[in-house]
């Protein structure tokens, strides 16, 4: 998982105003699925949870964007913008100027988070809601680049999985 503190967003190659689904987004959180078959079937659910795990850390999402995608695709975006020849499940772009809000895009790979269910003998849609969130957890200020910044990762990811209602 790759965080991309201070990395510059890649542009978008996808069509905004084609993507848009006002039945799909709130304000502030956006879904996009460039370049791999795939529909988020509760993004609504999805959506009223991320909000609840932004409040009970304090923060206020002002534009939060997912956008999923092939292996490829991350892997591009991997090597372009973090110069990290690897793949990946997730990358987070944090956009956002005051400690208090988030703003940033979360890029996943649907075809890593298929393998990782897989691999580690969970739900494609647990594993799924678990890569969403530790982008979020990224956005507000978590990491995980050694051993217990990773074991303090899962833990939180753990909690706020328990947030779910649906």
């Amino acid at each position: 998982m790759t965080s991309a503190d201070d990395a510059q967003l890649p542009p978008r190659s996808f069509d905004e105003d084609d993507a848009y689904d006002p039945m799909h987004d709130a304000p502030g959180i956006e879904f996009v699925v460039e370049d791999v078959d795939f529909e988020l079937s509760d993004a609504t659910a999805l959506t009223e949870w991320i909000e609840r795990v932004a409040q009970v850390h304090e923060h206020k999402i002002v534009q939060l964007t997912y956008i999923f995608c092939s292996d490829e695709f991350l892997h591009k975006v991997n090597v372009e913008y973090l110069d990290h020849d690897t793949y990946t499940d997730v990358i987070t772009f944090d956009n956002a100027d005051d400690a208090d809000i988030i703003e940033g895009d979360v890029f996943i790979s649907i075809d890593r988070i298929r393998e990782n269910a897989e691999t580690h003998h969970v739900s494609f849609r647990d594993e799924l809601h678990r890569v969403m969130i530790h982008g979020v957890l990224h956005l507000l200020g978590y990491k995980d680049k050694d051993l217990l910044s990773q074991t303090a990762m899962r833990k939180k990811e753990d909690d706020c999985l328990s947030l779910r209602t649906f």
